[in-house]
């Protein structure tokens, strides 16, 4: 396929998404609720010349939370992770780890919130779980790409464990650490977020100052928050990394028991469909399941989509226009260093918290969603591509201002852009769900409310329908990277921010 036909057939998909995204601004709940949104974002905004540090210990208290909770839950993770990377090529793990990880961390703490409670066991299975299933499909693809010639090298009477530890693991090692210190941050925004559910993380905290008003609490916890991730790099040492471990079971909360009873009903009662559970005929059961689907599901699923294609969209075009702001061939160092302050703050911040924030100001709509996700995802992609485009070479002739950027950059850029967008699209799907536990009406509004009507088998049922929808997306966006002939491969080497498929 020559250069000119691949272009153009990627700009002709691009132009099918925007014209999907536009369709479905009809089907969009934008409505702003809020009686006086812009005073109550002024609020917002003086929070910041005046953050809060009066409940220091509180504040360190929620830090430490969130830390252990984001420690071990990835340390697990990325241990199971690695088992299952070197059985990856087996259907049911591949099978299995794809299900696992297309279900939201949330999701999954909602549902061990009903099997052990507050317990600590509750947070450290929704990350450790998901980000197990991750760590698997990714460190497998390290493994098959990484290089082979110090393992040919080698005699064939060496063991596989030798093999793999003398002649293979001291190449791929700053593959594998540049990927696992990416889903440490990673794992710092899951735990953060865990809070909205109960434990006692940072998402605690904000939320309990957001209803309260006090905006100074929650800038403090946001800026600590940035420069707990800002300066990851610098406190995350492999000699530290035992000791952070060993101290982090000590410092997590735990005033709450597991009962065993409560775990044994779960999986023999509360998750069977009603109708099996009461013995109930088959077309007695197919008319709950049916009613389910028509009621619940169906406009979850639609609700789901129309927020994650506009949200798709915007995020795309916000990439587009911050890109430049870190790139060497728009901007000096200090206008640089300002862009990357800007895209650190929105890309450090999870979309829920965004969104949280967004509900306060303008009420529940899809609206503080799209902002929302299309903030934060088109934060990591500009940043993923200004960080590309600063490695282009550009000749001396070349344009300048706007004409560079839409004759010169965005072409030769764009099939990378598209890639980026393409694999982000299945983790908005993700968050597209998950945000219906704020009041938007999309799978996660249902399955929360499910939860909260005490309905566990209709919630799981919603769970399983999300984990497909998300699966389904997946193979999609991969399918059409395949056929554009975008750059897939895993790109996790030293000094990468974001290990990304490229």
């Amino acid at each position: 396929m020559n250069t000119v036909y691949r272009h153009s057939r990627a700009w002709n998909v691009s132009w099918l998404f925007v014209l999907i995204g536009v369709f479905s601004l009809v089907f969009a709940d934008l409505e702003v609720i809020s009686l006086e949104p812009w005073q109550e974002l002024k609020r917002l905004f003086l929070g910041l010349f005046s953050p809060d540090w009066t409940n220091a210990s509180e504040i360190a208290q929620a830090f430490l939370q969130t830390l252990s909770f984001a420690i071990l839950g990835v340390a697990g993770g990325s241990l199971a992770g690695f088992l299952l990377a070197l059985v990856f090529h087996w259907r049911l793990v591949r099978v299995s780890c794809a299900f696992i990880r297309a279900i939201h961390e949330l999701f999954w703490a909602l549902i061990f919130l009903q099997i052990f409670g507050l317990h600590p066991l509750t947070g450290l299975l929704a990350i450790g779980l998901p980000y197990a299933a991750t760590f698997a499909k990714i460190y497998a693809e390290i493994l098959e790409e990484g290089d082979k010639s110090a393992l040919q090298a080698i005699g064939h009477n060496v063991s596989t464990i030798s093999s793999f530890f003398y002649a293979r693991l001291p190449d791929l090692w700053a593959h594998f650490k540049t990927y696992t210190l990416y889903r440490l941050e990673c794992g710092l925004r899951s735990s953060a977020i865990l809070g909205f559910v109960g434990l006692p993380t940072l998402g605690y905290s904000l939320s309990s100052a957001f209803m309260e008003g006090h905006y100074s609490v929650v800038w403090a916890l946001l800026l600590l928050f940035y420069l707990l991730i800002a300066s990851i790099r610098y406190w995350v040492r492999p000699a530290l990394l035992p000791v952070y471990i060993i101290a982090a079971p000590f410092i997590i909360a735990n005033d709450s028991q597991i009962s065993f009873e409560n775990v044994a009903r779960f999986f023999t009662e509360d998750i069977i469909p009603a109708p099996i559970r009461n013995g109930e005929t088959l077309a007695e059961t197919w008319h709950w399941f049916s009613d389910l689907f028509m009621t619940q599901a169906l406009p979850g699923i639609a609700n789901t989509l129309v927020l994650t294609q506009i949200a798709l969209v915007v995020t795309g075009a916000l990439a587009l226009i911050m890109f430049p702001l870190i790139s060497r061939h728009f901007f000096q160092r200090t206008g640089r260093g300002i862009g990357h302050l800007l895209l650190v703050v929105m890309r450090s911040t999870p979309e829920y918290i965004l969104a949280y924030i967004f509900l306060q100001l303008w009420g529940p709509s899809m609206l503080p969603a799209i902002a929302a996700l299309a903030l934060h995802n088109g934060a990591i992609i500009g940043h993923l591509i200004g960080r590309y485009s600063t490695e282009m070479t550009l000749r001396l002739d070349a344009a300048v201002g706007l004409n560079r950027y839409f004759y010169e950059m965005v072409p030769r850029l764009y099939g990378q852009f598209l890639a980026f967008l393409f694999y982000r699209w299945e983790i908005i799907l993700r968050e597209s769900a998950i945000l219906g536990i704020l009041g938007i009406a999309t799978l996660g509004f249902y399955i929360d409310s499910s939860i909260q009507e005490l309905y566990f088998d209709k919630a799981m049922i919603l769970i399983v329908i999300t984990a497909l929808l998300n699966v389904g997306v997946d193979a999609l966006s991969r399918y059409l990277r395949a056929r554009l002939r975008l750059r897939t491969s895993v790109d996790c080497g030293a000094g990468n921010d974001y290990c990304t498929a490229k």
